[in-house]
């Protein structure tokens, strides 16, 4: 079983359907974009079919319009985004399906660009619906699928419709994701480090259980370390922990003692009483019972600095902290800034720890930053992405 790539195929004169992932922040006044990244990540994939003068058709979802016509989730905007960085007019139905769409794109020439309105205007699309998918699928020749944030969704335009094309496979950027992430699991150059924040344990217990299989040493920061102190009998004070949780935290650790993966957890904390911009602060070894740890101290920030050094793979998700609020940014700033100096290959997934990245300007430091925060996790749990199974041929 393999995927093919858009480079295996001949794309002059064709219609070829690429699958994006449009889904990017609005102006909530104007509708402007403002935040192009992911348009930018597609275009690549979009610039090469271009260039090989194809009939070109992207499709993409936006928000959560639930299954109808919003006037906020229209693409209307994107198309003029998308227009302005390709220097081209794109073409903008004013629906997904349909006669007006069918006949839009049976007269296209080859270099031109049609850009689809939002798909999940159709509930159709999220119920992985077979004549919705026949429907889609009937506009092109190739099917394209660059939207790895949308990988783990089994949908009509990422799995559905991919039935009913014979010449099928992947963009660039979902490429790059797959070999990047696939690498982390298949053959990590060691030490492998994986960095493992945010708020809860539960969200990362599929990820850690697959991951002690493959990392050297794990390092835990965020709220979710406060629930693995806790399962070592140390004091949590007010921090946010999941008391259902600590039984399976002290089998994680147990776990991965048995297995010779070092877990480190942090030896001080920035503590407060509330979580509140600019709040009055102090560094303790042991927390407070009236106080919240909402960052990692000093010391664990040097500790941690050293281990990110040595390695020679690193895997990041979840932030140190509270970061979205000064001063309880200190921790993951200074994580960005030491994977970002590493020799290491880095993969970042998750958009916290992208934000974190840009936040502190080293993302064009760090060798992969994953654009699917979910169907990152997923795909490093060892599962199999339904938008990427529907590919092989």
């Amino acid at each position: 079983m393999t995927i093919k790539s858009i480079r295996d195929f001949e794309l002059e004169g064709r219609r070829v359907f690429i699958r994006v992932d449009f889904n990017v922040p609005l102006d909530k006044n104007t509708g402007a974009v403002t935040d192009d990244t992911r348009i930018r990540a597609s275009l690549p994939t979009i610039n090469y079919a271009l260039e090989r003068k194809a009939r070109l058709i992207l499709a993409s979802h936006l928000g959560r319009p639930k299954g109808k016509p919003v006037k906020e989730f229209s693409l209307f905007n994107v198309a003029d985004r998308l227009s302005e960085l390709i220097d081209k007019e794109v073409i903008f139905p004013d629906d997904c399906v349909g006669d007006g769409v069918k006949k839009i794109v049976k007269e296209m020439q080859p270099g031109q660009v049609v850009l689809l309105e939002n798909l999940r205007f159709h509930p159709e699309e999220e119920a992985n619906d077979q004549v919705f998918s026949e429907k889609l699928a009937s506009l092109c020749e190739i099917y394209i699928n660059d939207a790895f944030g949308t990988a783990h969704r089994a949908h009509a335009s990422t799995v559905g419709m991919a039935k009913y094309v014979k010449d099928k496979g992947v963009g660039f950027l979902m490429e790059k994701e797959l070999q990047y992430l696939g690498r982390l699991l298949e053959n990590p150059e060691p030490p492998f480090l994986a960095i493992l924040g945010g708020a809860k344990v539960s969200d990362k217990i599929p990820v850690i259980s697959n991951l002690l299989g493959k990392v050297n040493e794990l390092l835990v920061c965020g709220a979710m370390a406060y629930t693995f102190l806790l399962s070592k009998d140390q004091a949590a004070g007010k921090s946010l922990v999941e008391e259902d949780k600590v039984g399976l935290a002290k089998e994680i650790l147990e776990r991965a003692a048995s297995r010779k993966v070092k877990i480190f957890l942090p030896i001080d904390h920035i503590v407060a009483k509330a979580l509140q911009p600019n709040a009055e602060t102090r560094t303790v070894k042991q927390i407070p019972p009236e106080m919240m740890a909402l960052d990692i101290g000093p010391e664990t920030i040097e500790l941690y600095r050293k281990e990110i050094s040595r390695a020679k793979t690193i895997f990041w998700n979840g932030p140190a902290g509270a970061f979205e609020t000064p001063p309880f940014d200190r921790g993951t700033m200074e994580l960005a800034r030491a994977v970002a100096g590493s020799e290491a290959m880095s993969v970042i997934g998750g958009g916290d720890s992208v934000s974190a990245v840009n936040k502190a300007g080293v993302a064009d430091k760090i060798t992969h930053i994953s654009t699917g925060g979910g169907a990152s996790l997923e795909f490093l749990e060892g599962r199999e992405l339904p938008g990427v199974a529907a590919l092989k041929v």
